[in-house]
Order: C-alpha cells, then sequence, then structure tokens
C-alpha cells in the first residue's frame, strides 16, 4: 500500500529516531509528520488527515500507552502502531488490549514495520468511511420529526401499519403517511434498507429481517408483498 494520499503520525522523544524513521518513511512513498511528544502531538492535531500513529511507548510526561486511553474513542482516536526499545509483555498485552494494531521494538524490522503500517493506514480509512456512512445516517435522522421518528422505530421492529396505528394512537391512513414521508426523508425504498441504515447507527430494535420470528399471520405469505402496504 502506498501511503502517499495518508499521513504516518511519528511520536517520539528522540530526535534521531524521528529523524531516522521519517527519512525510511519518506523514501517508501508515505506522508510523514513527527512529533517530539504526546502533548505536542494533541496540541497541534485536530484529527482530520487521514493517518495512523507510529507511537513510542516510553516518554517523559504523557506516555504512549497514556496517549493511547486518552485518544480511545475520541473523534480524534487513530489506528496505532507502537514500537519501543522497552518493549515487555504486560505492555504489550496493555496496548493490544486498548486496540494498538501491532507492537514493534527496536531495532526495527522494516518488513514488520511497513506491513503493520499498511494495515494500520487500511483500517484508517476504513473507520473514517464507516464514520463518514454514519454520519449522513444521522443527518437523515435530524430531519425526520418526532412523529416520523415514532413511526421509523416501530417499523424497523417489524410492525404493520395497523399494529403501528394502534400503538401510537393515530389512524392507519395517518401512518402512512407519516411513514412515506419518513422513507422518502431516509432515501430507502424498503423496510430492507432501513433497517440496514439503522443498524448502522446503533438503533435499538433494527434487527436483520431475515432473523426475525414473526407471529403467525404477521407478515405476508408471499415475500415480494412483505412492504406492500408501504
Amino acid at each position: 500500500m502506498n501511503g502517499a494520499m495518508q499521513t504516518v503520525f511519528v511520536v517520539d522523544d528522540s530526535q534521531e529516531v524521528r529523524t531516522a524513521l521519517s527519512r525510511m518513511l519518506g523514501a517508501e512513498g508515505y506522508q510523514v509528520r513527527s512529533f517530539e511528544s504526546a502533548e505536542r502531538f494533541l496540541e497541534k492535531d485536530d484529527g482530520d488527515t487521514p493517518g495512523c500513529l507510529l507511537l513510542d511507548i516510553c516518554m517523559p510526561g504523557m506516555s504512549g500507552l497514556d496517549m493511547q486511553r486518552a485518544l480511545s474513542g475520541s473523534s480524534r482516536a487513530r489506528p496505532i502502531v507502537f514500537l519501543t526499545g522497552y518493549g515487555d509483555v504486560p505492555k504489550s498485552v496493555d496496548a493490544m488490549r486498548v486496540g494498538a494494531v501491532d507492537f514493534l521494538t527496536k531495532p526495527i524490522d522494516r518488513t514488520r514495520l511497513f506491513a503493520a503500517l499498511d494495515q494500520a493506514l487500511r483500517l484508517d480509512d476504513r473507520e473514517r468511511s464507516e464514520r463518514a456512512i454514519r454520519g449522513a445516517i444521522e443527518k437523515r435522522l435530524e430531519e425526520l420529526t418526532c412523529r416520523e421518528r415514532q413511526v421509523m422505530e416501530h417499523v424497523i421492529c417489524g410492525r404493520l401499519n395497523k399494529q403501528i396505528a394502534a400503538d401510537i394512537g393515530v389512524g392507519v391512513k395517518t401512518v402512512k403517511v407519516h411513514r412515506a414521508r419518513m422513507l422518502s426523508k431516509m432515501n430507502v425504498r424498503s423496510v430492507a434498507e432501513l433497517v440496514q441504515l439503522a443498524q448502522k447507527v446503533g438503533i435499538a430494535g433494527a434487527v436483520p429481517i431475515l432473523a426475525r420470528q414473526p407471529q403467525r399471520g404477521s407478515w405476508p405469505k408471499d415475500p415480494s408483498r412483505a412492504n406492500a402496504s408501504i
């Protein structure tokens, strides 16, 4: 994988190591930015630039593991490859448990380093793509009215229009109107597509349609007519 479109962020307190890694990675086509401390990286980086971290474990002030924990779960989180001259089993286990891609020791094994960085960059690309998809879905959800959102939550649980109408206390025709508007705003044409979107943003009740166990009479016998009431 060529890292020309992504950046490897090197964080190491040794100027010599930073210079050597920057030259090595640059010669292989990677974009490189280096930082002398975790604090400096956190001060300068906003998380927008695609890439991964090549992070030293033992540094003055905030350690590599401290930085990993600080970034974990945040919008600035990136895949991490640890590199250290003081590696040991407990630190390696801790790093991998929190989600590190690999834990490498100095002197550097170039083949393993490049393989780990390529894996981390692919992971970053996939995670950014997934975040973009979730963001687009969440934007559509924000456009729904309270009633449309309520109808949607019933629909993704497999409820029929007449069941939804009874549950929320409105007429079937009203449910059909809200349902049609909701599907239009969500830019889907079927319940199956709607369920897939809901799953991506973790909406409760959004389970795969084929995994459901419908009650007798709750679904048409002909699967092709499952969405006939939309």
